[in-house]
């Protein structure tokens, strides 16, 4: 490892050598006593045979980072206070340059629930397979180097996650449990925590953050918190880990309407808007109130469009025959405006991660999204028309913890994607409510004041995003309304237009090109090129006028975010 200057750290190195543990993190006011019902914030959760707890408490085992890039390194970790019965199912790893915040689920057989095979649900491994190690097996010392167990499980189970020691000797297979096959889900790698080759790079191993494959409204797949591994260019490594199934259609840890109510008013985030935005939101009935009219293909007159939405066709798909547009009359400029004092967000909850989160979906609609800015290296691009559209429909996820009713994380909807951000990387303002910053003209969602580029950050090309704080806010834990909860069944009722299923906007069609072509005319020819790329990446709504369908014809009404 010649070149290289690298740090590992475990029990028993001196305490002045070792790199600083990350902090734990914790949410800046404590969590309320939440309305007592059911088993949402109880602790336990049952998923059919088994009964799981989430561990939020953990010891160091081993660590690692480089020198050159002490962002580049990862901590690993076992669970501690673990009930009396329950045992882990792997280790826990994150890296090293955040706090601490994570989870594994413990587990133990649920007496109450009727088996479905003779076969107990939990067994412990027959052996363990070493499959990486940051110890070349050169030197007799051993100090601080780090070791990924694999469980070789029986016949019939599958193992859920790795074990790390900080010397050679395999731990016991008294410390971890194997899953029967039948209460366990397919998994995927989601997110590289940390590429080992950067750090030792005679020995290669990618770590990675794992997830259900089956996720969403009607996903059964349950995430353990453990951590996945691949020593080669295949995937084959990280096939041996699963995660759990909720086996238990019931989903009895999901709020109930009261519970719901309660989370949003302490969590419900402050939407804020740019203070030069000029297109704000509106409720929706504001919008219908104020002349939004329904029109039919080949009908050249509109129909107006009452305030609760109850005269647009329900239901079917968007197959263009119907669309929303502004009123054709003097209110146009007013309604594109929108008005804020009226808007408020549009809540749909349901289940996350088989039951064991509670997802809670909160949509803003916008009148108008303004035309988009282009920015190339120092110069910005204000656009006539590209971009623009009638109707915009904008969201973001918080995503609960059913074990406690802890904020996790909150997903951030940006155009045509998105990114979930952990609750260590949000910014609070009053309590344990999040600041959401919707960028200038185009509403996407961001955890921070600032400018996001989509395109090329590297070389600053691209759509600019705006955002900034202001006094241009709606309060989402005030001012809501719970418009769909699936998992209630009738409890909540769904308001009319959100069984509208076409366009809140026309199709326009125009020569996007144009404007384009100005702005690459405008650059030295030794640019054009990189940056007309650039252009072709872009989403495609970008180049012309579509209204948006509404919540429920997006993918992640029944899907997971990303």
């Amino acid at each position: 490892m010649e070149g290289w200057k690298w740090f590992c750290w475990s029990r028993g190195v001196p305490s002045d050598a070792l790199p600083p543990e990350p902090e734990s993190f914790s949410l800046p006011s404590p969590i309320p006593e939440w309305p007592q019902s059911g088993a949402f914030s109880k602790g336990k959760i049952c998923i059919g045979e088994l009964e799981v707890v989430q561990i939020t408490k953990f010891k160091c085992i081993w660590s690692c980072f480089s020198s050159k890039e002490k962002s580049k390194g990862a901590v690993f970790y076992e669970p501690l206070e673990i009930p009396n019965g329950f045992f882990s199912l792997g280790h826990y790893g994150q890296r090293c340059d955040q706090p601490l915040h994570g989870f594994v689920l413990v587990a133990r057989e649920n007496a109450e629930f009727q088996p479905v095979a003779d076969l107990p649900a939990l067994q412990k491994p027959l052996d363990y397979t070493l499959v990486w190690s940051s110890d070349d097996f050169t030197e007799e010392s051993h100090d601080g180097c780090g070791y990924f167990w694999l469980p070789i499980p029986p016949e019939g189970y599958r193992a859920l996650g790795y074990l790390v020691t900080s010397g050679p000797n395999k731990p016991s297979v008294e410390e971890v449990r194997c899953v029967r096959s039948d209460l366990t889900d397919t998994c995927e790698a989601h997110e590289l925590m940390i590429d080992m080759e950067t750090i030792f790079p005679e020995l290669p191993c990618q770590v990675w953050k794992m997830r259900p494959s089956s996720r969403g409204l009607l996903g059964t797949g349950v995430s353990v918190g453990t951590f996945c591994c691949n020593t080669d260019s295949t995937s084959e490594d990280m096939l041996n880990i699963c995660c759990l199934k909720n086996c238990d259609s019931s989903l009895k840890a999901m709020p109930n309407l009261e519970q719901m109510h309660a989370l949003i008013k302490h969590y419900g985030p402050t939407l804020m808007f740019h203070p030069k935005e000029v297109y704000l939101p509106s409720s929706v009935s504001w919008f219908f109130e104020k002349g939004a009219t329904l029109y039919k293909k080949d009908v050249k007159v509109g129909e107006i469009i009452d305030s609760e939405g109850s005269n647009l066709p329900l239901g079917g798909t968007n197959d263009g025959e119907y669309w929303i547009d502004l009123p054709d009359d003097d209110r146009n400029n007013l309604v594109k405006r929108g008005n804020i004092d009226s808007a408020e967000l549009y809540v749909h909850v349901k289940p996350a991660l088989g039951g064991t989160f509670t997802d809670i979906a909160m949509w803003i609609f916008c009148p108008f999204n303004g035309p988009a800015t282009i920015k190339v290296g120092m110069a910005n691009f204000p656009l006539n028309k590209i971009g623009q559209h009638v109707g915009d429909w904008e969201h973001y996820t918080l995503r609960i913890s059913n074990f406690t009713g802890e904020l996790w994380s909150i997903y951030f909807s940006q155009h045509s994607g998105g990114e979930w951000i952990d609750a260590c990387g949000l910014e609070f303002f009053g309590g344990n409510r999040a600041v959401v910053y919707s960028s200038k003209s185009g509403h996407a969602s961001f955890p921070h004041p600032g400018n996001y580029l989509q395109g090329s950050e590297k070389l600053g090309i691209g759509v600019r995003n705006d955002t900034a704080r202001s006094s241009l806010f709606v309060d989402s834990s005030t001012r809501y309304q719970i418009v769909a909860a699936e998992h209630l069944g009738d409890a909540v009722e769904q308001p009319f237009w959100l069984q509208y299923m076409r366009e809140w906007g026309p199709t326009i069609t125009y020569n996007s090109r144009s404007e384009l072509d100005k702005i690459l005319n405008f650059l030295p020819f030794t640019l054009r090129f990189t940056v007309e790329n650039i252009f072709d990446s872009l989403p495609m709504e970008l180049y012309g006028e579509e209204g948006p369908t509404g919540p429920k014809e997006k993918n992640n009404w029944v899907g997971d975010e990303r």
